[in-house]
């Protein structure tokens, strides 16, 4: 039975994954920064196969004020893992990407052949370089070393298990977390910028199905895009969020804070050429599951 790897195993896409013979790797096993310590936890480990979540991550104002630190700590995470996966012959190494490694000014939808046609926003550009980065980083290993190294694009991921932390989480979490307190504080709910943006949202247990099917079936050399396609505007997710705790206060929306990027489309036509009878979870019931659970978790969710 082959040993699987996941690295970033206490995060939101690592403790979604459930397989035999699973080690998951937490900051706390080993500092994947830290070049010696990556390669002697894998030559201690020796796994078959690795799933590598693990990246230093965050929202909007968290990417723009700590831009030095998320280039080098998402570089060094990369370029050691999955030089350590090399060393000990690791089989096959799945790694996840985020969609703003695509460039600013693209023609939409997104499609897995245009990251690299141009910079990405200024807004993130250092995350999203290093992100970029582990893709060459993959093609680099396949074409000298013959490894098997792939990777995937997860749009916006949100539910249950998720990094609520106002200052480094993304926009689903942010607003759940922002929205609950507004109704137990009786205060208004904050919602930073116009609420214009549209983004597409995926549920953890799609990303838990998806990344179990591509690592035992997916043979193409090039990434794939995890998505349903369907975008939501920022206002939409905020009314879906509202109404599952039936907060009936003030929702204020903050303009004097960042939108981010206005759109970014993306396209699962090469997902669903492979799998063309997925079953995506809707919004408004993977909001629904992680609402609940937010509540129920409240005093001990990671905030």
């Amino acid at each position: 039975m082959s040993k699987i790897l996941i690295t970033g195993g206490t995060g939101l896409v690592g403790s979604s994954l459930e397989f035999d013979n699973c080690v998951k790797l937490s900051s706390k096993d080993c500092d994947l920064r830290d070049t010696q310590q990556t390669y002697k936890l894998f030559e201690s480990l020796k796994p078959d196969k690795v799933i590598h979540c693990a990246a230093k991550v965050g929202g909007v104002l968290s990417n723009m004020a700590y831009k030095g630190d998320y280039y080098h700590d998402n570089i060094m995470i990369n370029t050691n893992v999955l030089e350590a996966s090399r060393r000990v012959g690791v089989k096959r190494v799945l790694s996840f990407l985020s969609t703003c490694v695509f460039p600013k000014d693209i023609d939409y939808p997104l499609t897995e052949d245009k990251m690299h046609d141009g910079a990405p926003h200024e807004a993130h550009y250092p995350y999203a370089y290093a992100k970029r980065m582990l893709d060459i980083q993959s093609r680099a290993y396949r074409e000298q070393y013959g490894c098997d190294f792939i990777s995937v694009i997860p749009v916006n991921l949100y539910g249950p298990n998720d990094n609520f932390n106002l200052e480094n989480s993304h926009v689903a979490p942010a607003l759940i977390r922002k929205c609950y307190e507004a109704k137990i504080n009786n205060t208004p709910f904050v919602v930073w910028g116009t609420g214009k943006p549209y983004r597409e949202f995926i549920y953890i247990k799609d990303i838990a199905k998806l990344t179990a099917w591509t690592l035992e079936n997916y043979q193409d050399k090039g990434p794939l895009i995890f998505t349903s396609s369907i975008e939501t505007s920022i206002n939409e997710l905020v009314e879906i969020i509202a109404k599952c705790f039936s907060f009936d206060g003030k929702i204020v929306f903050d303009k004097s804070m960042p939108d981010g990027q206005y759109r970014k489309p993306s396209s699962n036509k090469k997902l669903l050429s492979h799998i063309p009878d997925f079953e995506f979870t809707s919004l408004e019931d993977g909001i629904a599951e992680t609402c609940e659970w937010f509540q129920k978790k409240y005093e001990t969710v990671r905030k």
